[in-house]
């Protein structure tokens, strides 16, 4: 389970090597087109913030300036005080260039908002640097106020004061700059803290969902090695009762003591067989205390489609072949796979129509069960799948489960059988035995 993070305690991780490689190009950009700027201001002779320095030094603040965008990501808060630091310095020596500067001003601290590692310290350095820069505005203002020409505002004709409306333009377009630049950090630092837990939680869904199908399994394997416990211990019981009588009529009867050996010798077979598919289980399974369920057998798959039928489906049961005594395993096995088969249909599939068919092969055993339902659904990936995997696969058998072409959902599981004696059950393309109800789908 994932650590919940305090907001303020979480840290951003660092820009990936793509990111820094797209920082550089960036910050490489705006210092070109700041010197692109700058040669046009001095080209037209527009010096807003006076006299400028020599050339060269003009330069070197407006480098200065720009530049540092380079690692913004990387050295966030490094590189809002070195902007904040060059560009106050720029414009205390009258360096013609401002428009690619503010933006670089503005662009460091965004990224200190939404890139900063120590959420406190960003919040802190943003507003310090805000704090700053208005007061070098208001000293500006008292520096420059009585520098401006008495013909400055010749023009002016509204209600404020010129010099008044001149200070509070600039102060509200650099609360509206430095306002934006705080508030969209602040959101794509928040953007990032909620993809970081999204991410945690689908984490910890995926983690929970995993314990969830170990646990079905596990609970799954231990039923089914019950089962088949009971199947072994039914087997060992009738060799016990057999060897009994043979002891009894050995001297007197051979015939009968013949006939008890061979049915000794044939529970034998199928105990041995039942107990190695229940070690098979066994082996991958651990201790659990789970309710073990109630027996079924293939007799009781009609129950199954009353049961369908009575919820208001147009439910079909046929068996085709020639019945033959199934193992009492793969008796249980088929029976749980189709009741969970059911059970899906009438719980996810919104189904009207369900046809059950039992088919006695050569050498095999096959359930299979089709709905009219949605090819999508819940149990698609759930854990009733899960289960009827673990009784087919614990009897060497192969599941089929999934859409069918022409709509609705089919499972279909076959088990194999021991070899059948001669004269045994043969495959029909007959009809043995069907049960079909014509009633209509309850209101």
């Amino acid at each position: 389970m994932a650590v919940v993070v305090p907001r303020e305690e979480w840290r951003r991780p660092g820009p990936t090597p793509q990111q820094r490689r797209n920082d550089v190009w960036l910050g490489l950009a705006v210092t070109g087109l700041a010197l692109a700027s700058l040669t046009l201001a001095r080209s037209t002779g527009a010096f807003l913030l006076g006299p400028p320095p020599s050339g060269p030094e003009q330069l070197l603040w407006t480098v200065a300036v720009t530049l540092p965008l380079i690692w913004r990501r990387r050295w966030p808060a490094a590189t809002l005080l070195a902007v904040s630091a060059a560009f106050i310095a720029a414009q205390a020596r009258s360096a013609p260039e401002t428009q690619f500067s503010s933006w670089a001003l503005f662009c460091a601290l965004y990224t200190l908002g939404a890139w900063g590692p120590d959420h406190r310290l960003a919040r802190r350095l943003r507003i310090g640097v805000t704090a700053t820069m208005f007061a070098w505005l208001g000293v500006y203002y008292a520096v420059t106020i009585d520098h401006i020409p008495p013909d400055a505002f010749a023009d002016a004709v509204g209600p404020v004061p010129p010099v008044l409306a001149a200070m509070v333009t600039g102060v509200l377009v650099n609360v509206l700059v430095f306002g934006f630049a705080y508030f969209f950090g602040e959101t794509a630092w928040v953007a990032a803290r909620r993809e970081h837990e999204l991410c945690e939680q689908a984490e910890d869904l995926r983690r929970s969902q995993a314990e969830a199908r170990e646990r079905a399994v596990l609970g799954e394997r231990v039923r089914i090695a019950r089962e088949l416990h009971d199947v072994v211990a039914h087997h060992v019981s009738v060799m016990g009762v057999q060897a009994s009588a043979c002891r009894r009529v050995f001297d007197r009867d051979p015939g009968k003591a013949r006939t008890a050996l061979t049915a000794i010798e044939q529970s034998a077979r199928t105990a041995v067989d039942e107990l190695r598919r229940m070690l098979g289980v066994l082996r991958a399974s651990g201790d659990a205390d789970v309710e073990q369920p109630t027996a079924g057998d293939v007799e009781r798959i009609a129950e199954l489609v009353e049961r369908a039928r009575a919820a208001g489906l147009t439910a079909t049961l046929g068996v085709y072949g020639d019945p033959v005594a199934l193992p009492e395993s793969v008796s249980q096995a088929a029976y749980r796979v189709t009741q969970e088969a059911v059970t899906n249909t009438l719980k996810h599939a919104g189904a009207s129509l369900l046809d059950v068919r039992v088919r006695y092969l050569a050498r095999e055993v096959e359930v299979d069960v089709t709905d009219d339902g949605r090819p999508g659904r819940p149990d698609a990936a759930g854990l009733g799948l899960i289960g009827m995997r673990e009784r087919v696969t614990a009897h060497d058998g192969e599941l089929e489960a999934g859409p069918r072409a022409g709509g609705g959902w089919r499972v279909r599981a076959r088990f194999p059988l021991a070899d059948q004696p001669a004269g045994g059950p043969r495959k029909s393309t007959d009809e043995r035995s069907s049960v079909t109800s014509g009633a209509e789908r309850s209101a």
